[in-house]
C-alpha cells in the first residue's frame, strides 16, 4: 500500500510537469508575437472608455481563434469564452486595456505620439502603467489555450477590461460596471486571476501577497466655510485656510494615533487645496480634496467614522463650519488565501521556487478588487525590469519602461494556472 501511495504521488507530481512540457512549443512560438502585439498597442494607446481600436484588435484576434466573443461590455470591453472538451469549472482571466494622459519621454522606436481629448483638452497619451503588456499577454494565453481545448476541463473566460484607471467624469466604467453588467455570469465564474507588470521588479520574478494586497482607495472632499474679512483685520472674520490647516493636522493623528498600523498600513493624503483670490483678503471658503488608502475593512470603517466626526468638530472649534463627503474609488484587492495556496505550485512550476516571492502590501489601488468582491481571486505582480538595472522608473511617469523579455512568463503563468485550476 505504501509503495502504491508513493507511486500515485509521483504520477500526480509529474502530471503538471507533463502539461507544462506540452505547451513548450506554444510558448516558444508565441513570444515574438506577444511582444509585437504589445508594441503595436503601446504605440496606439487609448484613454479610459475610449479604447475602440484596442477593443477591435482584441475582438478580431479572439474571433480568429474560434473563441466566442462579446463586445461593447462596459462600453469598450471585450469578453471571450472558450469551452473545453470536458465539462468543469469556470476560470476568468483579466487584462486591463486603457492608457493614461502622460507624455512619453524615451527613444523607443514604438513610443507613443498619440494625442486625445481629456477633460476638454488635447493631451498626450501613453501606456504608462503597463496595460499594453497585460493585453498582449492575455491575447497570447487565449491563443495557446484555444489550441488545446482537449486539456481544458471546463471553461475559460477572457476579460479585457476598459477604464481601470477610472472612467471619465460623469460616466460609469471599469470592473465595477463589468460586474454590474454580469461579466461574471453566464457561465458563472468560480475564480479569477489577474497580473500586473512591475517596472521595479526584475524580469522572471513573480511577487504576491495573500490577503489584502492592494489598498482600497477613497476620494474625499472637504468644504470649509468661514467669514471673509480684510487680511489686515483677521479678528473680524473666520479664516477657512487656518481651519483647513488644523483639519489636515487633525486627520494625520487618525493615522499616527488611532489606526493599528501593525495590522495593516493606512494613508490619508490631502492632494489639493483651493481657496482665496488675493494676498490681502481672508476668503470665505476653502475646498480640500484627497485620498484614503486602507487594506483592512475594520480600519477603513474606523478612519471614515473618525474623519466624519473630526472635520466639522475642528471647524466649529475655530468658529467655522465644514462638511466632508467620502466616496469609494476601488475596494481592497484581496487575494483569497485558499486560492493562493492552491495556485502557488503553478507559479513555482513556471518561474522556479526562488523566483516566486512574497511581498508586503501596496498602498496603490486596483479595480480588480471589484471582481474579488464577488468571487475568489488571485492578483500577482510580474517582473518587467531588466535585471541589473541601476535605475527603474515608476508607473504613471513619462520615463516608465518595460523589458519585453518579461512578458512570456506572464503567458506561462496564466496558462498553467488556468489548466491546473480547472483540472483540480
Amino acid at each position: 500500500m505504501k509503495k502504491l501511495l508513493v507511486c500515485l504521488l509521483f504520477l500526480a507530481g509529474n502530471l503538471a510537469s507533463v502539461l507544462a512540457q506540452n505547451f513548450e512549443k506554444d510558448y516558444k512560438a508565441i513570444e515574438s508575437r506577444v511582444i509585437e502585439w504589445r508594441r503595436e498597442i503601446h504605440q496606439n494607446p487609448e484613454l479610459s472608455n475610449r479604447e475602440f481600436k484596442t477593443a477591435e484588435k482584441i475582438a478580431n484576434h479572439l474571433t480568429a481563434l474560434g473563441i466566442e466573443v462579446q463586445t461593447g461590455v462596459a462600453h469598450t470591453g471585450v469578453v471571450g469564452i472558450l469551452k473545453g472538451k470536458k465539462p468543469g469549472k469556470v476560470i476568468a482571466l483579466r487584462a486591463d486595456i486603457d492608457a493614461l494622459p502622460v507624455l512619453e519621454r524615451n527613444d523607443l522606436p514604438y513610443k507613443s505620439t498619440v494625442k486625445a481629448n481629456f477633460k476638454g483638452e488635447e493631451v498626450p497619451v501613453m501606456h504608462a502603467c503597463g496595460h499594453d503588456t497585460h493585453t498582449a499577454i492575455l491575447m497570447g494565453v487565449a491563443e495557446i489555450l484555444s489550441n488545446h481545448t482537449d486539456k481544458i476541463k471546463g471553461t475559460v473566460k477572457f476579460i479585457f477590461q476598459p477604464a481601470e484607471e477610472g472612467p471619465p467624469e460623469g460616466e460609469e466604467g471599469g470592473a465595477l460596471l463589468m460586474v454590474k453588467e454580469g461579466v461574471l455570469k453566464n457561465p458563472d465564474v468560480d475564480a479569477i486571476f489577474g497580473l500586473h507588470i512591475n517596472s521595479q521588479t526584475p524580469t522572471n520574478v513573480i511577487r504576491y501577497k495573500s490577503g489584502g494586497t492592494m489598498a482600497a482607495a477613497q476620494k474625499f472632499v472637504i468644504n470649509v466655510i468661514g467669514k471673509q474679512s480684510h487680511g489686515a483685520r483677521p479678528w473680524s472674520g473666520v479664516d477657512p485656510i487656518l481651519i483647513s490647516a488644523k483639519i489636515i493636522d487633525g486627520l494625520q493623528t487618525i493615522i499616527s494615533r488611532e489606526a493599528e498600523l501593525t495590522n495593516e498600513a493606512a494613508v490619508i493624503t490631502v492632494g489639493k487645496i483651493t481657496s482665496g483670490v488675493r494676498f490681502n483678503i481672508i476668503p470665505e471658503s476653502a475646498e480640500m480634496i484627497g485620498t484614503i488608502r486602507t487594506l483592512d475593512y475594520d480600519m477603513k470603517a474606523l478612519i471614515n467614522k473618525r474623519m466624519e466626526e473630526m472635520v466639522p468638530t475642528i471647524a466649529k472649534a475655530y468658529g467655522g463650519e465644514a462638511t466632508i463627503e467620502i466616496k469609494d474609488a476601488t475596494d481592497i484587492t484581496y487575494n483569497d488565501p485558499d486560492l493562493v495556496t492552491q495556485m502557488i505550485p503553478s507559479l513555482n512550476k513556471v518561474a522556479g521556487v526562488n523566483n516566486v516571492q512574497t511581498q508586503k502590501a501596496v498602498t496603490g489601488a486596483e479595480d480588480f478588487s471589484y471582481f474579488q468582491r464577488e468571487i475568489p481571486g488571485f492578483f500577482f505582480f510580474l517582473g518587467g525590469m531588466t535585471p541589473g538595472n541601476t535605475e527603474s522608473f515608476p508607473h504613471h511617469t513619462p520615463d516608465f519602461i518595460i523589458d519585453d523579455s518579461g512578458l512570456l512568463l506572464g503567458v506561462k503563468a496564466l496558462t498553467e494556472m488556468s489548466i491546473d485550476f480547472l483540472n483540480k
